[in-house]
């Protein structure tokens, strides 16, 4: 199965902005998608795809086959 990681750089500069704590780093799956501030996992690699964004209209994100802990 595979999982993206996303940083959502919205929520990182409005917490700089406003001192708040939205978690700014998206876990997504086929199934969910969680948002937290700290995510661990094994092996996985950086995609930079700035002529083929995903979907959701990212251009850079992280990608892994293996199993994702999300800590926080």
């Amino acid at each position: 199965m595979k999982t993206r990681i996303h940083v959502n750089q919205h929520h990182v500069k409005h917490n700089k902005k406003h001192g708040t704590d939205l978690p700014p780093i998206t876990v997504k799956s086929y199934k969910k998608n969680i948002k937290c501030t700290e995510v661990a996992f094994t092996c996985g690699r950086v995609v930079y795809q700035p002529d083929k964004p995903l979907s959701c209209g990212a251009t850079l994100w992280i990608e892994t086959d293996q199993p994702v802990t999300i800590l926080r």
